[in-house]
């Protein structure tokens, strides 16, 4: 063979040997099996890392909810001609001040593996809690955004009068001058 040429098999491509091809396996196994194992290690650094997250924020919102349940109790309040409605609202309570205690006493994991497990025995229920919930949110989405689009007008429609009694000023003074 003469200088700058290469082993060619029957195809015209470079002869590739039985321990060349073993070695480029080897090596291709060795890489894929580092890869996976950093994005093992990566996994689950983010699961721990979100998992500390919830646990931090799992008291703030177990004092959310059990405010919550506070201001819906005292608004039972406005209903002791009703009696029915207020067992109703101070059920409703209740129920959320239980929710509360038992996102104070279980961790994060628990909770999201009960979850689960309710929303595979109940996939129907799971999915009209929501769409019931993200009508809520697009509906206060919505009156969020027209009070914003509101609070923009309103400004606006002073600057304009505002310019307008400035420009009606000066043309009135050059009129006089």
């Amino acid at each position: 063979m003469g200088v700058g040429q290469q082993d060619t098999n029957m195809n015209g491509g470079p002869e590739v040997r039985g321990e060349d091809w073993d070695s480029l396996r080897s090596d291709v196994t060795d890489m894929a099996g580092a890869a996976v194992e950093r994005g093992r290690h990566f996994i689950d650094a983010a699961r721990d890392q979100a998992n500390d997250y919830a646990e931090r924020r799992k008291d703030d919102i177990a004092q959310s909810v059990a405010d919550f349940a506070t201001s819906l109790r005292e608004s039972t309040n406005s209903f002791e001609q009703r009696p029915n409605i207020r067992a109703v609202v101070d059920s409703a309570a209740e129920g959320l001040e239980t929710l509360a205690g038992t996102i104070r006493e279980r961790s994060f994991a628990d909770i999201f593996n009960d979850f689960e497990d309710m929303a595979r025995r109940r996939p129907a229920t799971v999915a009209a809690v929501s769409i019931a919930v993200g009508f809520v949110a697009a509906r206060f989405l919505k009156s969020t955004a027209e009070d914003f689009r509101q609070d923009q007008v309103i400004p606006r429609q002073a600057r304009q009068a505002r310019d307008r009694a400035k420009q009606g000023q000066g043309s009135r003074a050059r009129a006089n001058a």
